[in-house]
């Protein structure tokens, strides 16, 4: 009785009915891409921010069953998560990386996008979307920390209230529905919006801006997840300060991706262009990009214009984001003037930052295209070489130092998460486990490729062959025998010159006897008469 190896049964039947079952399904209007070789991180950057979505999605629902949306219950509630609900802790760090995790991505996604030219390919809508999309992901965690009501949260607040309350004719009304009338709703209203009205929006415009095909890569999902777990286990987030009415706050600053405008906002300008006209126009700067680039071509290279632009926005984002945390340390001087950001200092140094960052970034491509021109003709004129990037001695060891002090600094942070308790340390080791994992994946999936390559053939031993001996050559006049000769019918004996005559010299006594006369002499014809 013959045994099929292609009989599926228990899980495998299960998972292959499901996936068959789906075909009939909108799931289908996706095709998931599992690659079999390595793929780029760059080309799924918008497949893993979708992952940590999910990854979110499943977290913040298992925080709802503890946190009570009040205003005098918020904090406690998350107080009550982070330290008595059995792995609140590891809930809470996952959420809260995650969510910082996703904007990053989202943001790379975009940009990775942009200097690849990818909108070009009848993706302008694709691009939109994608761009509207990183918004309301920044809005998503925005509303996400204010939940907590901490100090933290509460600047958060008052700078969003600030803010929507500048904006002419439809401020009010926004602030009002936004946040409600005070502190005494805006909890249970930025709950709904995290919960519940930006998530649809997000799933919406997910809808839209996925492409047809998707890659999914296995080793970048655990290498993803492991990165958010190791984050939450070297620095574990804390609950900050209950915010209290009646205590004076302390010194603090919003996220990392709202520092930028707040860097604005400390400049004491008009809140309505620092805070909300100056992110709005360059918004939709980066939405009109697919009807200004005019280019034929995708590389960035060949968009200098483009490129050039790009650089410039990511550099004022980092100069703005680097001073929205900078606060002067000197605790002499009022809190309120640690804060103020001097206007005419700050605004020089962003509006030089535009000719600067955009010059050099023109000058840049440009010899970069020229040096590329040179190599391809010094290539098809000279010798082929491969081009290598060698460090010298010295920087290598540059190298060295800088990852060795990187570890140092890491095996710090791991012994100071220790030192709180164990809750660091376990998801610290468990995003340890998912990199390995993922790296062993990896490892696999390259050797099951190398497999179905075939191997070379076996050297063939070759045999190596004696000198031949040199046959004399002859002339063509000693070649032709006169005709009617014999000799003519027989066949020349085969002569093998083994080595070349050497001639002996003969020596002929003066004996009186001619060259002609008879050489055959003895001694007894000598004594004759």
């Amino acid at each position: 009785m013959a045994v099929s190896l292609e009989r599926r049964t228990g899980a495998v039947a299960f998972l292959y009915w499901l996936w068959e079952g789906i075909d009939r399904t909108i799931f289908t209007g996706i095709k998931f891409s599992f690659p079999a070789r390595f793929v780029s991180p760059f080309g799924f950057l918008g497949m893993l921010t979708f992952i940590i979505f999910v990854i979110l999605g499943i977290s913040g629902a298992l925080l709802m069953f503890y946190y009570q949306p009040i205003l005098d219950r918020a904090w406690d509630s998350v107080q009550f998560i982070n330290d008595e609900v059995p792995f609140g802790f590891h809930i809470r760090n996952i959420h809260y990386h995650g969510s910082n995790a996703m904007v990053l991505m989202a943001v790379l996604h975009m940009y990775y996008q942009y200097f690849s030219g990818r909108y070009k390919i009848r993706n302008e809508v694709l691009w939109m979307t994608g761009v509207i999309l990183g918004v309301v992901t920044i809005l998503e965690a925005f509303t996400g920390y204010d939940v907590i009501f901490s100090e933290r949260a509460e600047l958060a607040i008052s700078i969003a209230a600030s803010l929507t309350t500048s904006i002419p004719v439809v401020g009010p009304t926004i602030r009002d529905a936004a946040l409600g009338s005070g502190f005494s709703d805006f909890v249970l209203r930025f709950y709904a919006q995290h919960v519940f009205l930006l998530p649809i929006v997000m799933l919406g415009l997910m809808a839209v801006h996925f492409p047809r095909f998707l890659v999914f890569d296995v080793p970048m999902v655990m290498a993803i997840g492991g990165a958010i777990l190791i984050t939450g286990g070297v620095f574990p987030i804390d609950l900050g300060f209950k915010f209290e009415p009646t205590v004076p706050p302390g010194v603090t600053v919003p996220e990392w991706y709202l520092t930028g405008i707040y860097a604005f906002m400390r400049t004491q300008y008009d809140k309505f262009v620092t805070g909300l006209l100056w992110p709005l126009l360059f918004i939709i700067s980066f939405v009109l990009i697919p009807f200004i680039d005019r280019y034929k071509k995708f590389s960035w290279r060949d968009r200098p214009i483009i490129t050039a632009f790009g650089i410039t926005s990511l550099a004022q984002i980092m100069v703005t984001t680097y001073w929205g945390f900078y606060i002067s340390p000197d605790i002499s001087v009022p809190l309120v003037e640690r804060l103020v950001i001097d206007p005419i200092f700050f605004y020089s140094v962003m509006i030089l930052l535009v000719p600067l960052g955009f010059g050099f970034t023109y000058m840049m491509i440009k010899l970069a295209n020229e040096a590329e021109r040179k190599s391809k003709l010094a290539k098809n004129s000279g010798p082929k070489k491969v081009a290598t990037i060698s460090l010298s001695e010295k920087w290598i060891n540059w190298v060295l130092v800088a990852l060795l002090a990187f570890q140092v600094f890491l095996n710090i942070a791991a012994y100071n998460a220790a030192l709180t308790g164990m809750k660091n340390v376990s998801l610290f080791i468990i995003g340890i486990i998912l990199l390995v994992f993922a790296a062993f994946f990896h490892v696999y999936r390259y050797s099951m490729s190398e497999e179905k390559n075939a191997p070379p053939p076996p050297p063939v031993p070759v045999q190596e062959e004696k000198p031949k001996l040199a046959e004399p050559e002859t002339s063509p006049e000693s070649s032709k025998l006169p005709e009617g000769d014999s000799s003519s019918n027989k066949p020349a004996p085969e002569t093998k010159e083994l080595s070349p005559e050497v001639p002996v010299p003969k020596t002929q006594a003066d004996l009186g006897v001619g060259a002609s006369d008879n050489t055959n002499l003895g001694s007894s014809d000598l004594s004759k008469p």
